[in-house]
């Protein structure tokens, strides 16, 4: 007689993703408050969208993203429960960008074995990082993939909805020559570069258990570090009328100077100086470890940058304060100004992602 084949036999388990749900529950609970309608595991999430009624004229903001490569240092390592905070960061912080506020977010976890406690642990951390964004975690999916992934891989993504006043919205139409740039701290790598930095290590023949007297601690725990999560932060200093923002920039893939240049206004070149902060650590590390030139580390790393404000020459010193109150640490990191002849024999930062705007260009030696 044949062996019937079950869905199970082929290698998916539903009752282990129902375990999960059931662990994950309190942590996702703990986002929602009463705009959030039904519980957990309904077919799609609910949002009471009559709070929008408070707007003039809301206009909503999109945005999905990744992880990427830093899920490998997560699977080798079996700690799941930070990966969340990189996740909710890569995807809040590019909607407050333009100065809305980031309301719900869905996030996506593909495995090739669905391992109850592995995926609430990332849920979990996708959780505490929403509450942190202040955004609610309305729903999500968890796919199991076997031969497609192996069983204990998994990828993450998310995708979030938030709201801005139409004539609140910020961007390269705020900003002026005399502006200045506000740098804020990134908690590490955050989550752009892995391949770089994973290719590295590899080169360097390090193990993630080997223990950096720079760092603390073991060279994985310190490439896990969350990603800091800015959106709270950033809406905070916007509502500060003292502080006069004009723009944000988030510092992701492309490092940044192309991230910074796509919030300027074209004819407008904003200068940075390299000398204004210390670049952590785990940069220095990876760069003597691979031998990496300058060039390819500032075009693929954050180098310490995880956040830039623009403000208004008056607003600079309440930027910081607001930042400081807020426990971020931040620091004038140069001005914009306006584009002449003379720049175009300077080897600037200009064209990123297929936008035409401004330009920018990095002075000076790191400290």
């Amino acid at each position: 007689m044949t062996e019937r084949l079950t869905y199970a036999a082929a290698g998916v388990d539903t009752d282990a993703g129902d375990r999960a749900v059931e662990l994950m529950k309190d942590a996702v609970r703990r986002t929602q408050g009463p705009e959030v309608l039904g519980g957990v595991g309904g077919f799609a999430g609910l949002y009471d969208a009559s709070a929008l009624t408070r707007y003039r004229a809301p206009l909503l903001a999109t945005s999905t993203d990744g992880v990427g490569t830093k899920v490998a240092i997560a699977q080798a390592m079996d700690v799941h429960d930070t990966i969340g905070f990189d996740l909710v960061g890569m995807v809040v912080d590019d909607i407050v960008v333009v100065g809305a506020e980031p309301l719900f977010m869905t996030d996506y976890i593909a495995t090739g074995k669905v391992v109850p406690e592995r995926v609430a642990d990332i849920v979990r951390g996708i959780a505490q990082a929403c509450e942190v964004a202040g955004t609610a975690l309305v729903g999500g999916e968890t796919a199991e993939h076997p031969g497609l992934l192996a069983p204990d891989e998994y990828d993450v993504a998310g995708a979030a909805t938030g709201v801005v006043e139409a004539d609140g919205v910020l961007g390269p139409e705020r900003v002026r020559a005399g502006d200045v740039l506000i740098g804020m701290a990134a908690s590490g790598i955050h989550s752009n570069g892995y391949s770089l930095v994973r290719a590295v290590i590899k080169h360097a023949g390090w193990s993630l258990d080997r223990h950096v007297e720079e760092f603390g601690r073991t060279l994985g725990e310190e490439l896990l570090e969350p990603t800091r999560v800015y959106a709270a932060d950033c809406l905070a200093l916007a509502r500060e009328e003292s502080a006069q923002v004009h723009a944000f920039t988030h510092v992701t893939g492309g490092g940044l100077a192309a991230n910074l240049a796509r919030v300027l206004p074209a004819g407008t070149v904003a200068t940075v100086d390299r000398a204004s902060w210390e670049v952590p650590a785990v940069f220095r590390t990876v760069r003597d470890l691979g031998d990496v030139p300058r060039g390819d580390l500032e075009n693929t790393l954050n180098l310490g940058v995880g956040m830039v404000a623009i403000v208004g020459a008056e607003g600079a010193d309440a930027a910081l304060a607001t930042l400081r109150d807020r426990g971020v640490p931040a620091w004038t990191l140069g001005t914009v100004a306006d584009l002449t002849p003379s720049d175009a024999d300077e080897e600037l930062v200009a064209g990123t992602k297929g936008v035409q705007a401004g330009a920018v260009r990095l002075v000076g030696d790191y400290r």
